[in-house]
């Protein structure tokens, strides 16, 4: 076990010492290569290498076209020479007189074409209205559309049968340059109170009324019962048709409740 030891300890000391000579010899082999190739110090120093850069934009030269071969030129033309036709248009008989033709005329006869202008058709007047003894094709729509009053007058002229002006007891309406067709819707109602209720209405131009508002001025009653049953009548009446009016027309109905 000792003999054991003994040889360790001498095994390590020697690797040890092995060890740093390798070391050494190492270091010392640097330095002298550092010495003999590249480690010499230099005086005066050399000058330093530059180079120079060119930041100025490069122009681009336009591209020119060349042709290959001869140009197209022009002959050189001798101008004292006379001028030589190829060849002159001759007739095969030569005239002794100069040629002369008919004038040219309108008409029949004529060689010019004479212009008209296009003529529009003529309207038969007779067409639009109808025939006074024409009794089976009649024009219904006269009544209706006349702009006189005459006794053919019938419901749905401005000025047919409905009662005009303010009445007694009875409802009006006031629609400025209107009139109702037929008679003016009355109202329904089992209320025992008398009064007024004025109802502002809106018409279209086809006389339907499309908004009732009850509770205008002149009204003197508050009910609503009245009131639904005034705005529920004046729903129901109707207008002539007017074109040129306004698309929602204003007026008043004014119903008049008496105790029943």
């Amino acid at each position: 076990m000792e003999q054991y030891r003994q040889k360790r300890t001498k095994t390590e000391r020697t690797g040890t010492v092995a060890g740093v000579a390798v070391a050494v010899g190492v270091h010392v082999l640097l330095a002298l290569y550092g010495t003999f190739t590249g480690l010499n110090y230099i005086y005066p120093p050399p000058e330093e290498q530059t180079f120079l850069i060119d930041f100025t934009e490069v122009v681009e030269e336009p591209v020119k076209q060349v042709y290959n071969g001869s140009q197209p030129h022009a002959e050189e033309v001798d101008r004292t020479r006379p001028v030589e036709l190829v060849q002159s248009s001759q007739a095969q008989e030569k005239g002794r007189t100069a040629n002369k033709a008919r004038e040219a005329t309108m008409g029949e006869d004529g060689d010019v074409e004479k212009y008209e202008p296009q003529r529009e058709k003529p309207i038969d007047n007779r067409a639009l209205f109808h025939a006074a003894d024409n009794k089976t094709d009649k024009d219904t729509l006269a009544p209706q559309t006349a702009s006189d009053i005459s006794e053919s007058l019938k419901a749905g002229h401005a000025m047919g049968n409905t009662p005009s002006g303010k009445t007694t007891g009875e409802p009006n309406a006031h629609l400025k340059g209107r009139h109702v067709l037929g008679n003016i819707q009355r109202p329904e109602y089992n209320v025992q109170e008398s009064g007024i209720v004025v109802v502002t209405i809106s018409v279209d131009r086809y006389g339907n009324v499309v908004k009732a508002v009850p509770g205008a001025d002149g009204t003197t009653v508050t009910d609503k019962n009245l009131w639904t049953a005034a705005r529920k009548a004046a729903m129901e009446t109707h207008f002539n048709q007017k074109s040129d009016a306004p698309e929602q027309q204003q007026g008043t109905i004014t119903y008049i409740f008496n105790l029943k």
